[in-house]
């Protein structure tokens, strides 16, 4: 992504947010709906011609870290 890591602002994701990143961990191209979310906490984004984020490898593997704790939780 165009921004800021995903590890820098993943506190201020609201909870139903951050909730969908647990439940699509393996997800490369984000929703509009969640691409917004992320670029207004992450600052500029590169959004496609269909208005949504390609997450950076160090990003997927943030959030794939995050959805197995909470599976161990």
């Amino acid at each position: 992504m165009g921004q800021r890591p995903i590890e820098e602002w993943w506190h201020e994701l609201d909870p139903g947010t951050r909730q969908w990143f647990r439940e699509h961990p393996g997800v490369q191209l984000l929703p509009r709906t969640v691409t917004n979310v992320v670029h207004q906490l992450s600052g500029s984004g590169d959004r496609d011609q269909h208005g949504e984020l390609e997450l950076s490898v160090q990003d997927r593997d943030f959030i794939k870290a995050r959805a197995l704790e909470q599976d161990r939780a």
